[in-house]
């Protein structure tokens, strides 16, 4: 069912569109990756040539798959070549600039290109609403870093069809990724499991319940391989903040789930983490 993809565009060049562009064209398709910005396609070329040396040199692989995997990645600023099989968006997590972007997709290709979503939080069948054949609007949610994180979430819209929705579960495994199909609810599986990992940690600290290096050691030390506060700064918390804002909101306000006025403080100065330099932690 996957055999009519040969080329996959992925909208937004961040560390997400880049990491997903990176392991669709090792996989072997032509991979056309879009953003605004050109400064940030020169540094999606740079870390996805950094991540494949970094590959070679430990071994996982070879120097020929290197240059052939560099030479299926195509940059582009140009928002209508985004001509494909398969289109996966990647860009800001506000649900009006996602659908703005799925209208011009579902403008410049055949209703049979398959349209996804890298969300992590904003319901699948929100973002089909209103756009032209509903039914091929699906979520593929990676994680970061997704040339590194094996699981994938494949999560159908309440209009996906069942054909799109099989070809998304062939094609996450035939790229070598572990498939976990979800339910089109806010969160999907593990952002919604791992939001309390966050929220509690936040809140104790809010609570001066203990400083966040105790927290941080304790939870290492009950086998979790990075504390809260080490991962978010690792993930961004500008990131962790606008999903755990999207949570709340989709779950209409429900407590549990309301987000730290720290770790607002943190985006609002700035301080997003080791991409910045500075988060919870300082990284000179």
């Amino acid at each position: 069912m996957i055999d009519h993809i040969k080329n996959i565009a992925v909208a937004g060049a961040g560390a997400m569109g880049a990491g997903i562009a990176q392991v669709f064209a090792q996989a072997g398709y032509q991979v056309r990756l879009y953003d605004l910005s050109e400064a940030q396609l020169d540094k999606a070329k740079t870390d996805i040539a950094t991540n494949l040396a970094g590959a070679v040199s430990k071994g996982k692989l070879t120097e020929q798959a290197k240059t052939e995997t560099i030479s299926r990645i195509h940059y582009t600023s140009d928002v209508n070549s985004l001509r494909a099989e398969l289109v996966i968006e990647a860009i800001v997590e506000k649900l009006e600039v996602k659908k703005e972007l799925f209208l011009k997709l579902a403008e410049i290709n055949p209703a049979t290109t398959i349209l996804a979503s890298n969300t992590s939080s904003l319901p699948i069948t929100r973002i089909a609403a209103g756009i032209p054949h509903p039914e091929r609007v699906v979520g593929m949610h990676f994680f970061n870093p997704a040339h590194l994180m094996k699981l994938v979430e494949v999560i159908p819209a309440l209009e996906t069809s069942m054909e799109v929705t099989e070809t998304m579960k062939a094609l996450t495994v035939a790229i070598g990724k572990t498939l976990v199909v979800a339910k089109d609810s806010p969160g999907f599986i593990v952002n919604r499991v791992a939001r309390h990992y966050y929220v509690e940690s936040l809140r104790m600290l809010e609570d001066r319940v203990a400083p966040l290096e105790a927290i941080d050691a304790l939870m290492e030390s009950a086998g979790f391989r990075m504390g809260p506060f080490t991962l978010m700064d690792a993930v961004g918390n500008d990131i962790n903040f606008a999903v755990t804002s999207s949570l709340y909101a989709s779950f209409h306000q429900e407590a549990k789930f309301r987000p730290s006025r720290i770790q607002q403080q943190k985006v609002d100065a700035g301080h997003f983490g080791k991409k910045t330099g500075k988060g919870f932690y300082n990284y000179g």
